[in-house]
C-alpha cells in the first residue's frame, strides 16, 4: 500500500510542537533555514524559519488546526521559491503561488483547501518560440535572452532567459 509519505525517514521529521502557524518539529538535523517543507498528513507548506539543535521552528503558510504531535514533517532540501515562466502574468496567485482559478476549478470553492498542491504554471500548455538573434556557434550564459512568447495583450512580449548557472554555445536554431 502506498501513501502521500512514501519519503524515506530520513526525509522526515516529526511535529514537536503546534502554536498557530508556528509548528517546531524534531528529528530536522540536514535540514537549512528557509527550506520548504511539507507538514502533516495534509502536507501543509511551510518554512523553516529557525533551527536549535535537532529542532526546527516551522512558519505553517496554512491553517494548522488538527496538526498534531507526531504528525511527519517531510524535508525538501529545497529553498521556498517561486516559478517564473510564460502564463505567470495571465494568473491570479495566493501568496504562495498557488494559482486561484485552477484551485477553484478542481475544487469549486472560493476557500483554498488545505494542502492543495498545483503546480503554479501549466506543464501542458504550448507556447510559439520566436528566437533572438543568436548566431550558430555563440556563447550564452545565464540570464541571456534566448527568445521571448506572446502573454497576453497586455504583456505582448516575455522574454526567455537562460537559467542562472546554464551555459553553452548555440548548435541549433530553428
Amino acid at each position: 500500500m502506498t501513501s502521500k509519505y512514501d519519503e524515506k525517514e530520513s526525509e522526515l521529521g516529526v511535529v514537536f510542537k503546534v502554536s498557530g502557524p508556528l509548528v517546531v518539529a524534531e528529528r530536522m538535523s540536514g535540514t537549512k533555514m528557509f527550506e520548504l517543507v511539507r507538514v502533516g498528513f495534509d502536507r501543509l507548506v511551510g518554512e523553516i524559519i529557525r533551527l536549535e539543535g535537532d529542532n526546527a521552528s516551522i512558519q505553517v503558510y496554512e491553517d494548522t488546526s488538527g496538526l498534531t504531535v507526531g504528525d511527519p514533517v517531510v524535508k525538501t532540501g529545497k529553498p521556498l521559491s517561486v516559478e517564473l515562466g510564460p502564463g505567470i502574468l495571465d494568473n491570479i496567485f495566493d501568496g504562495i503561488q498557488r494559482p486561484l482559478t485552477q484551485i477553484f476549478q478542481i475544487d469549486g470553492s472560493v476557500f483554498v483547501p488545505r494542502g492543495v498542491d498545483v503546480p503554479c504554471l501549466d506543464p501542458t500548455k504550448q507556447w510559439e518560440f520566436i528566437p533572438a538573434k543568436l548566431q550558430l556557434g555563440q556563447i550564452v550564459t545565464g540570464g541571456d535572452i534566448i527568445g521571448q512568447v506572446f502573454e497576453n495583450n497586455l504583456f505582448k512580449q516575455h522574454k526567455i532567459m537562460l537559467p542562472p548557472k546554464a551555459q553553452g554555445r548555440v548548435t541549433f536554431l530553428s
